[in-house]
């Protein structure tokens, strides 16, 4: 049982919501990176007319938000850690919906910029809540199961897409994707 009663910290009805709450969030997150993912270079190359050298310019500039996750503790004096969680993976829809709406090089970069924030800062997160609210012999069973909700969303979002790509446009999915996420973690 991964909600030990013997956990110091908070009882096992903490650990519960807490679980449901970063299921939730997990599947959020999953769901917009694989759809992101899976659109992304697609739409990069048909709408935005990027090349090789752009996308890697691209690609590279997305990961400076994981490189820059520890800047999540200056954040936490201005947020409690279960806010900005949510915050997070608003910050991530946000991302998700606009790059639809900028099919240009600089827009790219934008919308990929904010997505990879979001994206980062709430496996930040969700690696840390997860660590506070499980017993240490309980914890790797929790990520396990987080990681297999993230699996079965990345089966989920890519059927959507393929099923879905036939009667809408770019802009449509993601701006569609996005728009479910930030509501959901609103």
């Amino acid at each position: 049982m991964i909600f030990a009663e013997d956990k110091p910290k908070s009882g096992c009805e903490d650990s519960r919501r807490m679980y449901l709450f970063l299921m939730f969030l997990t599947l959020l997150s999953a769901a917009g990176f694989q759809g992101w993912s899976t659109l992304f270079n697609n739409f990069a190359v048909e709408m935005a007319h990027i090349d090789g050298q752009q996308m890697g310019l691209v690609q590279s500039l997305r990961e400076v938000p994981g490189f820059l996750s520890l800047l999540v503790i200056y954040l936490l004096f201005l947020f409690q850690e279960h806010r900005l969680a949510v915050i997070s993976v608003i910050t991530l829809g946000l991302g998700i919906a606009i790059t639809g709406l900028f099919p240009t090089f600089h827009g790219i970069i934008l919308s990929t910029l904010i997505m990879s924030v979001g994206f980062h800062y709430f496996e930040t997160i969700n690696q840390s809540l997860t660590l506070q609210y499980f017993a240490v012999q309980h914890s790797p069973l929790v990520f396990g199961r987080l990681r297999s909700i993230t699996a079965a969303s990345n089966i989920g979002v890519g059927l959507f897409i393929f099923l879905a790509s036939s009667h809408l446009s770019y802009s449509q999915m993601f701006g569609g994707l996005g728009g479910i996420i930030m509501l959901a973690g609103a």
